[in-house]
Protein backbone atom coordinates (compact mmCIF):
# COMPACT_ATOMS: atom_id res chain seq x y z
CA UNK A 1 0.00 0.00 0.00
CA UNK A 2 2.23 2.71 -0.98
CA UNK A 3 2.32 6.00 0.72
CA UNK A 4 1.39 4.60 4.09
CA UNK A 5 5.29 5.05 5.69
CA UNK A 6 4.88 8.39 7.29
CA UNK A 7 1.36 8.18 7.17
CA UNK A 8 1.07 5.39 9.35
CA UNK A 9 2.71 7.90 12.19
CA UNK A 10 -0.76 9.30 11.96
CA UNK A 11 -3.41 7.12 10.77
CA UNK A 12 -5.20 6.32 14.29
CA UNK A 13 -5.61 10.54 14.87
CA UNK A 14 -7.06 11.03 11.03
CA UNK A 15 -9.30 7.69 11.16
CA UNK A 16 -10.53 8.89 14.65
CA UNK A 17 -14.28 9.27 12.95
CA UNK A 18 -14.11 5.29 12.45
CA UNK A 19 -16.07 3.20 14.55
CA UNK A 20 -14.14 0.01 14.98
CA UNK A 21 -16.26 -1.47 17.40
CA UNK A 22 -19.26 -1.02 14.84
CA UNK A 23 -17.12 -2.17 12.39
CA UNK A 24 -16.20 -5.07 13.99
CA UNK A 25 -19.83 -6.11 15.55
CA UNK A 26 -20.83 -5.64 11.74
CA UNK A 27 -18.37 -8.01 10.24
CA UNK A 28 -19.53 -10.48 13.04
CA UNK A 29 -23.19 -9.75 12.17
CA UNK A 30 -22.49 -10.50 8.26
CA UNK A 31 -20.23 -13.70 9.39
CA UNK A 32 -23.37 -15.34 11.46
CA UNK A 33 -25.52 -14.56 8.51
CA UNK A 34 -23.66 -16.00 6.34
CA UNK A 35 -21.06 -18.98 8.27
CA UNK A 36 -22.21 -22.43 6.99
CA UNK A 37 -19.71 -24.09 8.91
CA UNK A 38 -17.88 -23.11 12.32
CA UNK A 39 -16.01 -20.13 12.27
CA UNK A 40 -12.70 -20.06 14.22
CA UNK A 41 -9.55 -18.84 12.07
CA UNK A 42 -10.10 -15.43 10.74
CA UNK A 43 -7.99 -13.37 8.84
CA UNK A 44 -7.48 -9.22 9.08
CA UNK A 45 -6.30 -8.92 5.57
CA UNK A 46 -4.56 -5.39 4.75
CA UNK A 47 -4.88 -4.54 8.59
CA UNK A 48 -3.24 -1.58 9.03
CA UNK A 49 -2.47 -0.86 12.62
CA UNK A 50 -4.66 -3.48 13.77
CA UNK A 51 -7.64 -1.88 15.78
CA UNK A 52 -10.01 -3.93 13.96
CA UNK A 53 -7.98 -6.70 14.50
CA UNK A 54 -8.36 -6.33 18.20
CA UNK A 55 -12.13 -5.67 18.04
CA UNK A 56 -12.45 -8.45 16.13
CA UNK A 57 -10.53 -10.50 18.94
CA UNK A 58 -12.57 -9.34 21.36
CA UNK A 59 -15.47 -10.88 19.68
CA UNK A 60 -14.05 -14.25 19.81
CA UNK A 61 -12.30 -14.86 16.82
CA UNK A 62 -8.80 -16.07 16.68
CA UNK A 63 -7.49 -13.37 14.70
CA UNK A 64 -4.57 -13.45 11.94
CA UNK A 65 -3.37 -9.71 10.84
CA UNK A 66 -1.87 -9.40 7.56
CA UNK A 67 0.22 -5.59 6.23
CA UNK A 68 2.80 -5.09 3.87
CA UNK A 69 3.57 -1.95 5.71
CA UNK A 70 6.34 -2.63 8.57
CA UNK A 71 5.35 0.68 9.91
CA UNK A 72 1.64 -0.08 10.45
CA UNK A 73 2.88 -3.57 11.90
CA UNK A 74 4.77 -1.65 14.41
CA UNK A 75 1.55 0.36 15.75
CA UNK A 76 -0.41 -2.87 15.66
CA UNK A 77 2.35 -4.69 17.78
CA UNK A 78 1.77 -1.87 20.06
CA UNK A 79 -1.83 -2.60 20.35
CA UNK A 80 -2.02 -6.42 20.62
CA UNK A 81 0.22 -5.68 23.70
CA UNK A 82 -1.59 -2.75 25.37
CA UNK A 83 -4.66 -4.77 25.26
CA UNK A 84 -3.38 -8.30 25.70
CA UNK A 85 -4.81 -9.96 22.49
CA UNK A 86 -3.66 -12.97 20.98
CA UNK A 87 -3.33 -12.11 17.86
CA UNK A 88 -0.59 -13.16 15.24
CA UNK A 89 0.74 -10.11 12.98
CA UNK A 90 2.50 -11.39 9.69
CA UNK A 91 4.28 -8.70 7.14
CA UNK A 92 2.78 -9.63 3.90
CA UNK A 93 1.55 -7.82 0.35
CA UNK A 94 -1.66 -9.04 -0.23
CA UNK A 95 -0.93 -10.51 -3.44
CA UNK A 96 1.83 -12.05 -1.89
CA UNK A 97 -0.52 -13.70 0.99
CA UNK A 98 0.97 -17.35 1.94
CA UNK A 99 -0.49 -18.64 5.02
CA UNK A 100 0.70 -22.26 7.09
CA UNK A 101 -2.84 -22.81 6.62
CA UNK A 102 -6.36 -22.70 5.43
CA UNK A 103 -8.81 -19.44 7.90
CA UNK A 104 -12.53 -19.99 7.82
CA UNK A 105 -13.15 -16.01 7.55
CA UNK A 106 -11.02 -13.62 5.56
CA UNK A 107 -12.21 -9.78 6.01
CA UNK A 108 -10.42 -6.77 4.22
CA UNK A 109 -12.13 -3.60 5.30
CA UNK A 110 -11.91 0.34 5.21
CA UNK A 111 -11.04 0.62 1.23
CA UNK A 112 -8.06 -1.71 1.19
CA UNK A 113 -8.35 -3.26 -1.66
CA UNK A 114 -8.99 0.43 -3.67
CA UNK A 115 -5.24 0.52 -3.04
CA UNK A 116 -5.05 -1.53 -5.65
CA UNK A 117 -5.10 0.23 -8.91
CA UNK A 118 -4.00 -2.77 -11.26
CA UNK A 119 -6.78 -4.96 -12.12
CA UNK A 120 -4.30 -7.71 -12.30
CA UNK A 121 -2.94 -7.09 -9.22
CA UNK A 122 -6.17 -7.61 -7.75
CA UNK A 123 -6.98 -10.56 -9.37
CA UNK A 124 -4.09 -12.22 -7.57
CA UNK A 125 -5.34 -10.92 -4.50
CA UNK A 126 -8.29 -12.70 -4.55
CA UNK A 127 -6.77 -15.94 -5.90
CA UNK A 128 -4.43 -16.28 -3.04
CA UNK A 129 -7.79 -15.52 -0.71
CA UNK A 130 -9.40 -18.12 -2.83
CA UNK A 131 -6.38 -20.46 -1.79
CA UNK A 132 -6.51 -20.14 1.72
CA UNK A 133 -10.15 -19.84 2.39
CA UNK A 134 -11.30 -23.21 3.54
CA UNK A 135 -14.34 -24.67 1.54
CA UNK A 136 -17.50 -23.02 2.43
CA UNK A 137 -15.14 -20.42 4.36
CA UNK A 138 -16.23 -16.51 3.66
CA UNK A 139 -14.71 -13.26 2.16
CA UNK A 140 -15.93 -10.15 3.66
CA UNK A 141 -14.69 -6.99 2.14
CA UNK A 142 -15.78 -3.45 1.48
CA UNK A 143 -14.98 -1.11 -1.91
CA UNK A 144 -15.53 2.94 -2.13
CA UNK A 145 -18.15 2.62 -5.05
CA UNK A 146 -17.44 4.44 -8.59
CA UNK A 147 -20.06 6.75 -7.33
CA UNK A 148 -18.07 8.00 -4.52
CA UNK A 149 -15.12 8.57 -6.51
CA UNK A 150 -16.59 10.25 -9.37
CA UNK A 151 -19.23 12.73 -6.90
CA UNK A 152 -17.90 12.78 -3.50
CA UNK A 153 -13.65 12.38 -3.59
CA UNK A 154 -12.73 14.27 -6.99
CA UNK A 155 -11.95 17.44 -6.93
CA UNK A 156 -11.99 18.10 -3.26
CA UNK A 157 -9.86 18.78 -0.42
CA UNK A 158 -10.44 17.94 3.17
CA UNK A 159 -8.77 19.39 6.06
CA UNK A 160 -7.87 18.11 9.20
CA UNK A 161 -7.25 20.18 12.42
CA UNK A 162 -6.26 18.42 15.66
CA UNK A 163 -4.29 21.42 17.31
CA UNK A 164 -0.54 19.43 17.23
CA UNK A 165 -1.81 17.43 13.59
CA UNK A 166 -3.05 19.63 10.94
CA UNK A 167 -3.49 17.91 7.45
CA UNK A 168 -4.79 18.70 3.88
CA UNK A 169 -6.45 15.98 2.06
CA UNK A 170 -6.75 17.10 -1.87
CA UNK A 171 -8.63 14.84 -4.14
CA UNK A 172 -8.06 14.48 -8.26
CA UNK A 173 -9.99 11.91 -10.51
CA UNK A 174 -9.75 12.61 -14.25
CA UNK A 175 -10.68 8.95 -15.24
CA UNK A 176 -13.98 8.74 -13.19
CA UNK A 177 -12.28 6.07 -11.42
CA UNK A 178 -8.78 6.50 -9.78
CA UNK A 179 -8.14 8.91 -7.70
CA UNK A 180 -5.13 10.67 -7.06
CA UNK A 181 -4.69 11.49 -3.10
CA UNK A 182 -1.95 14.12 -2.21
CA UNK A 183 -1.82 14.58 1.86
CA UNK A 184 0.24 17.73 3.43
CA UNK A 185 0.72 17.01 7.62
CA UNK A 186 2.02 19.31 9.57
CA UNK A 187 3.12 18.37 13.06
CA UNK A 188 3.86 20.90 15.77
CA UNK A 189 7.06 20.75 17.32
CA UNK A 190 7.90 20.39 20.94
CA UNK A 191 8.41 23.83 21.37
CA UNK A 192 4.78 24.76 19.95
CA UNK A 193 6.46 27.65 17.89
CA UNK A 194 6.99 25.68 14.43
CA UNK A 195 5.68 22.28 12.52
CA UNK A 196 7.16 19.81 10.55
CA UNK A 197 5.44 19.10 7.24
CA UNK A 198 5.10 15.37 5.91
CA UNK A 199 4.02 15.03 2.38
CA UNK A 200 2.17 11.58 1.06
CA UNK A 201 0.91 10.58 -2.40
CA UNK A 202 -0.95 7.66 -3.25
CA UNK A 203 -4.28 6.56 -5.44
CA UNK A 204 -7.66 4.71 -4.98
CA UNK A 205 -9.13 2.77 -7.66
CA UNK A 206 -12.90 1.80 -7.38
CA UNK A 207 -14.03 -1.23 -9.95
CA UNK A 208 -17.61 -1.66 -10.95
CA UNK A 209 -19.92 -4.59 -9.84
CA UNK A 210 -19.05 -6.85 -13.10
CA UNK A 211 -15.50 -6.29 -12.37
CA UNK A 212 -15.05 -7.72 -8.73
CA UNK A 213 -17.98 -10.52 -9.99
CA UNK A 214 -15.35 -11.29 -12.77
CA UNK A 215 -12.26 -11.51 -9.79
CA UNK A 216 -14.49 -13.79 -7.46
CA UNK A 217 -15.20 -16.07 -10.28
CA UNK A 218 -12.30 -16.36 -11.71
CA UNK A 219 -10.53 -16.93 -8.06
CA UNK A 220 -13.12 -19.64 -7.61
CA UNK A 221 -15.32 -18.04 -5.39
CA UNK A 222 -18.92 -17.20 -4.93
CA UNK A 223 -21.07 -14.08 -4.36
CA UNK A 224 -23.52 -14.32 -1.40
CA UNK A 225 -24.43 -11.08 -1.34
CA UNK A 226 -23.62 -7.39 -1.61
CA UNK A 227 -24.77 -4.63 0.72
CA UNK A 228 -24.64 -0.75 1.19
CA UNK A 229 -22.72 1.22 3.34
CA UNK A 230 -22.93 -1.18 6.47
CA UNK A 231 -26.16 -1.79 6.50
CA UNK A 232 -27.64 -5.11 5.25
CA UNK A 233 -30.08 -3.45 2.99
CA UNK A 234 -29.08 -3.72 -1.55
CA UNK A 235 -26.26 -0.43 -1.99
CA UNK A 236 -28.47 2.56 -3.82
CA UNK A 237 -26.80 4.39 -7.14
CA UNK A 238 -25.56 6.52 -3.91
CA UNK A 239 -24.05 4.22 -1.65
CA UNK A 240 -21.09 5.50 -1.28
CA UNK A 241 -19.30 2.43 -0.02
CA UNK A 242 -19.97 -1.71 -1.09
CA UNK A 243 -20.16 -4.29 1.32
CA UNK A 244 -19.44 -7.82 -0.20
CA UNK A 245 -19.73 -11.28 0.91
CA UNK A 246 -18.54 -14.05 -0.93
CA UNK A 247 -17.64 -18.33 0.17
CA UNK A 248 -15.33 -20.60 -0.87
CA UNK A 249 -17.67 -23.38 -2.67
CA UNK A 250 -17.55 -26.72 -0.81
CA UNK A 251 -16.10 -29.49 -3.14
CA UNK A 252 -18.64 -31.25 -5.14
Amino acid sequence: MAGYGVFSRFYDRLTENVNYPVRARYFDQLIRRWAGRPVELLLDLACGTGTLSVELSKLGYDVIGADGSEEMLAAALEKKMKHQADILFVCQDMENLDLYGTVDVVVCALDSLNHVTSPETLQKIFNRVSLFLAPGGLFLFDVNSLYKHREVLAGQTFVYDYGDIYCVWQNTCEDGETVEISLDIFEQLEDRNDYQRYSECFSERAYSHEQILGFLKESGMELLAVYGDDTLEPPSDMSQRLIYAAVQPNPR
